[in-house]
């Protein structure tokens, strides 16, 4: 088979040919038919994950078909289409996972960090984590829904946001899009925060209320105008311009992030206090929810499609924000 490797940290793609993997007795064997591309891709790269071994394939947001399973699996059958995203497997035994909260298992693995993941022709899955695909649900736009999809779906679901109330969304990008059409779709007044105007179409097509280009007017100040944002969520990942953002939030406000930055974000505590406003990260939710939500509204990301031999190029255009607006791998593209 063919598949896409990292074999050190800093190095490069390369595309490599392996033999197709024996599934254990506990495991499940998936032949890939789209796998997303994810700034949660940066990581074997970057070489900062706990207990990363190399080389390493990339790739957590993964749509497939059961090739084969194990001698011990007989919750899934060969013939079915599967899904897994960044959560590739969970101890049983921790605490968490005692009280039923796998995602925040002591011992989780990571799909594409922990183990080999989708930037492959096939790749081996824990079955505890894979969840059924709808049949009417197209490879290609669902594979960012079990990623990119059900982390913004979450982050607005258990926000403290009611319907009518103003959400404002930072960023139109791979996730800030999926946000926006979620937020209208829950019923929430979505204002859009980006920088420059060629975005603005799009925000409104999508159904913001409002747009505000933040290189002609302060972010802060206008969303303060309309009474201030219930919820900002923060899917661009600017510390800097997070930070300004946070003045533009209402009496009890909350700033969610879900964008992976590292940099600092500056906030004087009195902004918090004044107005019991709070900042959480979010990175969980419902992958089964997330899929049903998204085809039930007709919810669907906007990708570029690339071949498994055209990783290198789908990644840089994603880590450079140039990508319109998901990129997903197609095997056999």
């Amino acid at each position: 088979m063919r598949a896409i490797q990292v074999s050190g940290p800093s190095a490069d793609f390369e595309l490599v040919h392996r033999e197709i993997p024996e599934p254990g007795d506990y495991e499940v064997l998936i032949k890939v038919e789209a796998c997303g591309v994810c700034h949660g891709d940066l990581i074997p790269i970057e070489g900062h994950f706990p207990g990363l071994t190399y080389p390493r394939v990339p790739g957590h947001e993964v749509i497939g078909i059961v090739e084969k399973t194990g001698l011990r699996v007989s919750s899934w059958m060969p013939g079915q289409r599967v899904g897994v995203g960044w959560h590739g497997g969970h101890c049983f035994y921790c605490s968490a996972c005692r009280s039923g909260d796998f995602g925040a298992c002591e011992n989780a693995k990571v799909t594409g960090l922990s183990m080999d993941g989708g930037y492959a022709e096939y790749m081996i899955a824990r079955p505890e984590v894979l969840i059924s695909i709808p049949e009417e649900l197209d490879p290609i736009a669902g594979a960012p829904l079990l990623c990119a999809g059900r982390t913004v779906f979450g982050a607005l679901k258990e926000s403290r946001a009611k319907g009518g109330d103003l959400v404002a969304i930072h960023g139109l990008g791979g996730l800030g899009h999926l946000a926006l059409q979620y937020a209208a779709k829950f019923g929430f007044r979505p204002v859009v925060l980006s920088r420059g105007k060629e975005k603005e179409e799009l925000a409104l097509k999508l159904g913001a209320h409002c747009y505000i280009d933040t290189t002609a007017a302060d972010g802060a100040k206008e969303l303060n105008k309309m009474g201030g944002a219930a919820v900002l969520l923060c899917t661009a990942p600017d510390s800097k311009a997070i930070s300004s953002l946070i003045g533009g939030l209402a009496r009890r406000g909350q700033a969610v992030i879900v964008a992976g930055v590292s940099e600092m974000i500056e906030v004087s505590p009195l902004q918090l206090l004044m107005g019991e406003r709070s900042i959480r990260g979010f990175a969980g939710g419902s992958l089964e929810e997330t899929i049903d939500f998204s085809l039930r509204f007709k919810i669907m990301p906007m990708v570029e499609i690339f071949s498994l031999e055209e990783a290198p190029a789908a990644f840089g255009k994603m880590i450079s924000s140039k990508v319109h607006f998901r990129a997903v791998l197609k095997m056999g593209a």
